[in-house]
């Protein structure tokens, strides 16, 4: 294909030729004595008018060649001239600025893969660490059963009885790692409908009670709003449930025996368009430090807090932050070390 500049220069050229071409054959008929002047004259202004098309040509294609380095080396254009200042068209102007717009989109884009690689890295050794420890608390229970142990009747139902807690948590991993993937991935389906949520969380209570008289830990519900009082939420009520289980089940795994634990509902404002509801209890509390990354997959706090704790998966507090932030609501926790805690979480009462 014929360089820009050629292409530019091209078509004035052949439309004079024609024009010329069409002039001399009218002289030739009609004053044929003047032909051969003619056409040498219209050679010379074929010579002399693709001089100065070639030139005009290459006078408008300089920004764009000036361009090209610059383009090739840094990924976005700039005009620049060594000779003499040119004033760029406005169309080079606007594809400078369109390509100025690719490279940092360009750059976002490379920054945001490499954030997501490190991540997935992290969140892969995090998953590969927590897999890794009640696999091998199976096989090393097995393999002590295998050796002689299976006919000890001393050691033999509790080394099983351990196996099979450890099988347990290794279930739940599994269960927080695909419920966490599925919502991250946006492959979670949520299934909004509006219902009263102050008989929700009574019904909740009632369901959770064993857990809390386990421990002897006194577990109630209490709110800011009348007994009969309709409070219509617009929510899933599974996954609502699922975030009030891994609040309360915390709050029971973190309080020492003869603690207590409130539900609470407040609706201060009947007009506002969000209510809180709140899990309070008693319990253990949490270090000022470890607060801003609590939600975080696999996060762990001070040693202290995790021997008290049975064993989790590390997953249930993120996913109790995928779940809200996906009713369009937000959650927060006040803590204290030795103190307690107090989970709050955020409920859209209208359509969103």
């Amino acid at each position: 294909m014929p360089s820009l500049r050629v292409q530019a220069a091209a078509f004035p050229i052949i439309l004079v030729c024609i024009v010329l071409l069409v002039g001399d054959l009218a002289i030739a008929s009609w004053v044929p004595l003047l032909l051969a002047t003619a056409v040498w004259a219209s050679i010379a202004l074929v010579l002399v008018l693709s001089l100065a098309s070639l030139w005009h040509a290459g006078h408008l294609i300089r920004p764009i060649r000036q361009l090209m380095p610059t383009v090739d080396t840094q990924g976005h254009l700039e005009f620049r001239s060594t000779t003499t200042a040119i004033t760029p068209p406005e169309e080079l102007r606007a594809l400078s600025i369109v390509i100025d717009q690719i490279a940092e989109k360009q750059r976002r884009d490379d920054q945001a893969r490499e954030k997501l690689e490190r991540v997935r890295s992290e969140f892969l050794g995090n998953v590969s660490h927590e897999l890794r420890t009640p696999i091998f608390a199976v096989q090393g229970f097995i393999e002590t059963l295998l050796d002689g142990a299976v006919d000890d009747p001393a050691v033999n139902r509790d080394f099983l009885f351990r196996a099979r807690l450890q099988a347990e948590r290794l279930n739940n991993l599994l269960n927080d790692l695909i419920d966490i993937s599925r919502i991250e991935s946006g492959e979670m389906r949520m299934s909004f409908r509006m219902f009263d949520l102050q008989p929700f969380l009574r019904d909740f209570t009632n369901e959770m009670q064993p857990l809390a008289r386990a421990k002897n830990i006194e577990l109630y519900f209490t709110g800011n709003v009348l007994p009969h009082h309709e409070v219509n939420v617009y929510a899933d009520k599974e996954r609502v449930k699922q975030v009030l289980i891994n609040l309360v089940d915390n709050a029971i795994k973190y309080s020492e025996n003869g603690g207590s634990i409130k539900i609470e509902l407040h609706n201060a404002d009947p007009t506002h368009d969000e209510l809180t509801v709140r899990v309070v209890d008693t319990g253990v509390g949490i270090a000022a430090e470890h607060l801003p990354r609590l939600f975080e997959r696999f996060y762990r706090v001070d040693k202290g807090r995790a021997r008290s704790s049975p064993g989790g998966t590390g997953l249930g507090l993120a996913i109790v932050k995928h779940i809200t932030e996906a009713h369009h609501g937000r959650i927060s926790v006040t803590s204290e070390a030795g103190k307690g805690s107090a989970f709050q979480f955020t409920l859209r009462k209208e359509p969103f």
